[in-house]
């Protein structure tokens, strides 16, 4: 399934100079809450991007609604990636997308935690953004299964829980759960 068929969880600016702004917003935010998390400030997130703290209120009237933005921005990147996959072998397509995806969960693992204190962890939100996971890796993993590539007994339930559980375990850094992760896929791959 392709971005443009995953629903837009996010709302963005029309004029050119609103999306500018609200882009460099986004960009900032994501920034200052990997650095700082929830100590980051409005204003220091504002200076970051290079805009005066009303246009931040103008996109974002409070920290969450700019929490919720840099968040769906993120999860729809990672849905978007699976485009450029396309032409990759499928087995190739579903690593690539989920080395994608531990970036994604390492880095983002805080942000999250913050929205939690605004939405229960089952709230529609999360629901969302949980359904362009799906609709965008379960036609990877399809892919891979009918190539004979994968194991046809696993779920992408599965293969998503096992690769948020790697991004959990204090591997060394990036490279060791670079090498983790695929390990585990190895064992995804099918031997017949």
């Amino acid at each position: 399934m392709s971005s443009t068929d995953v629903t837009r969880i996010s709302q963005r600016p029309k004029r050119a100079d609103a999306q500018r702004n609200y882009d460099k917003l986004i960009a900032a935010g994501r920034e200052a809450f990997t650095e700082k998390g929830s100590d980051a400030s409005l204003e220091d997130i504002a200076r970051r991007a290079g805009v005066g703290i009303g246009t931040l209120y103008r996109h974002f009237p409070t920290r969450q609604a700019l929490l919720e933005a840099v968040y769906v921005e993120e999860v729809e990147a990672l849905c978007r990636s699976a485009d450029e996959l396309g032409g990759e072998e499928p087995w190739d397509a579903l690593v690539t997308w989920l080395h994608r995806f531990v970036d994604y969960v390492g880095t983002k693992t805080a942000l999250a935690d913050q929205l939690f204190e605004y939405f229960d962890r089952e709230a529609r939100f999360f629901a969302t953004c949980r359904n362009a996971f799906y609709s965008t890796g379960g036609p990877l993993l399809e892919r891979a299964q009918e190539a004979g590539a994968v194991r046809t007994d696993v779920s992408l339930d599965e293969v998503l829980h096992l690769v948020a559980g790697i991004t959990k375990v204090n591997a060394g850094g990036p490279e060791a759960t670079k090498r983790l992760l695929d390990l585990a896929l190895d064992g995804l791959r099918y031997k017949g």
